[in-house]
């Protein structure tokens, strides 16, 4: 059994969770904060097989790969923040867990 911790930016954390629900996928959502743009975040936690680990990921990286967005200049100096600016957003952060014990109750 593996535990897989997937971290999503919000915007994406709801096409992610309906994928992995539609595949059979049961996930954890938990609320967390971070990132370069100082969006929210999301922390999705699946318990699975570990031969079904890189299906869950596979799901991922099609639901939140990475993309390009322009936004205003995130950091500098003030005088700098009207800049528009091309930025990588999207993508995950994943780790991948042993499970010394499961139960359902």
């Amino acid at each position: 059994m593996k535990l897989i911790y997937v971290i999503v930016r919000n915007v994406d954390s709801g096409r992610v969770t309906d994928a992995l629900n539609k595949n059979g996928f049961y996930v954890t959502k938990l609320a967390s904060t971070g990132g370069f743009l100082r969006e929210g975040n999301t922390t999705l936690m699946i318990g699975t097989e570990e031969e079904k680990v890189d299906e869950v990921i596979d799901l991922v990286k099609k639901e939140c790969g990475p993309r390009q967005q322009i936004v205003s200049n995130p950091v500098g100096p003030a005088e700098f923040s009207s800049m528009q600016v091309m930025v990588n957003v999207g993508g995950a952060i994943i780790f991948v867990t042993d499970v010394d014990r499961f139960e359902r109750i």
